[in-house]
């Protein structure tokens, strides 16, 4: 029985992994579909203080790029983090569009403590100039005061890092925004790797295939993508470059190659192989060379995760008797094991600041994530469903993405690390799972 759960944690990297005929992969690099969202979001809960702003239309003497307007797009960002309440301004008389224009005795009458306002410009070679400033209302002083010039297409990308810096002005805490996630689909029994925006918009098809596609991992620096695809009738890791679409096999040895994870520094991976006998955590570096076996025993070792310094790996382990997160140095030793509360916990995450450790745990039958303050070594259970798993860090620390089902189907879902926040994300016609979120993005130049 033992066996038998270990062994389910280690057919989620495997599955449908034989007997298929073989179907050559279709690399469909940057297939950008329009500026719509894939995933549909759908919002419950808040924070028990949420910060009331008013994120004013912009004055557009440029056409907008896009269906939605600057000023929604940052109202759904801010809104959607549980941490503002956006204040209804439709039965304003007027709106002011620059900082001379505002009656502060208005949006304090509405208890407004901030407010967004601004313009889009055309600018030269088809570029568009958005202009924003933040108010504080109480002290009537700007907070913040942005430009960006972009070309048509960073549209959106800007408003979420508008929504960013807002978030952090007001919390002291980073936004994640400006994120891109990847997740695999499948429709029928066609499995493909998208990549896009956090909320859902802008997907892009990196990878697409007859044969399953699992574990996407983001390097670090957010400029490849690790997975594991079954194309050549076996689990074997690739690397794809982002910006080129060129794609590289890093471990195709004997047996299965699985569950790759990037160190904190992007120069190697560790993964799952089945090289000797059972499945044991490697590493291996970037370009597929300098092979290290770091753990050796006769239990099934799986779902490595580099600790944020990079010395330590995390990873499952049923060598205790039942599936446990255990941790080795990085460079191989005597694990310790880390999990104690409950009889099975798989699918450790760090998040990045290296203050908690999110994983997945049998709670009653069910399987739900599950995070640990690192430094209290509370244990709380965050997710409501029954079949939850590969729990994901936004950049941020302050969510989790994490894949779920819900009526026969796999979909998306993310709740904030005090329980308080939960979306869905939802693609009608298929199954979604296997989510990672990428690093935050870099501002345009």
């Amino acid at each position: 029985m033992i066996k038998i759960e270990m062994m389910n944690t280690v057919v989620k990297h495997l599955y449908h992994a034989f007997g298929h005929v073989f179907f050559a992969i279709a690399l469909m690099w940057v297939t950008a579909l329009p500026a719509r969202a894939a995933l549909e979001l759908e919002i419950s809960g808040g924070s028990a203080i949420q910060i009331p702003i008013a994120i004013l239309p912009m004055a557009e003497s440029a056409s907008p790029p896009s269906t939605s307007r600057l000023h929604d797009i940052i109202s759904n960002d801010l809104r959607g983090s549980g941490m503002f309440r956006i204040i209804n301004t439709s039965g304003m008389p007027a709106l002011p569009t620059s900082a001379s224009q505002i009656k502060y005795t208005d949006w304090t009458a509405l208890k407004a403590q901030g407010l967004s306002l601004g313009e889009v410009q055309q600018a030269a070679n088809g570029n568009i100039k958005v202009s924003v400033q933040v108010m504080d209302v109480l002290r009537q002083t700007a907070l913040l005061q942005l430009t960006y010039t972009v070309s048509p297409s960073q549209y959106r990308h800007v408003a979420h890092l508008i929504a960013d810096q807002i978030y952090e002005k007001f919390t002291g805490q980073p936004g994640a925004f400006a994120t891109r996630i990847a997740y695999v689909t499948k429709v029928g029994k066609r499995f493909t790797l998208q990549i896009a925006d956090y909320d859902g918009f802008n997907a892009q098809t990196l990878v697409s295939s007859n044969e399953p596609i699992i574990s996407p991992a983001w390097s670090p620096d957010g400029s490849k993508m690790a997975y594991v695809s079954f194309e050549k009738k076996k689990p074997i890791v690739f690397v794809q470059s982002l910006y080129t679409g060129e794609r590289k096999i890093v471990a195709n040895f004997k047996g299965n190659n699985s569950a790759p994870a990037w160190s904190p520094d992007g120069n190697k991976l560790a993964v799952v192989l089945t090289y000797g006998a059972n499945s044991q955590i490697y590493t291996i570096s970037a370009d597929g060379s300098n092979l290290q076996q770091i753990t050796k025993s006769s239990a099934i070792d799986t779902e490595p995760a580099f600790s944020p310094d990079g010395s330590a790996i995390y990873f499952s382990s049923d060598r205790g008797g039942r599936p446990q997160i255990y941790k080795v140095s990085a460079t191989g030793g005597t694990p310790t094991r880390v999990t104690f509360e409950g009889g099975y916990n798989v699918s450790p995450r760090f998040s990045p600041d290296g203050k908690y450790l999110a994983y997945i745990r049998n709670d009653g039958g069910a399987f739900k994530v599950a995070v640990q303050d690192l430094g209290t070594g509370d244990v709380k259970l965050l997710s409501t469903g029954s079949q939850d798993e590969s729990p994901s860090f936004a950049p941020n620390a302050r969510t989790i993405m994490y894949a779920t089902r819900v009526g026969g189907k796999g979909t998306l879902a993310t709740v904030t690390v005090d329980g308080l926040v939960r979306q869905r994300l939802s693609e009608a016609g298929g199954d979604i799972r296997e989510p990672a979120w990428g690093p935050a993005q870099a501002a345009p130049k």
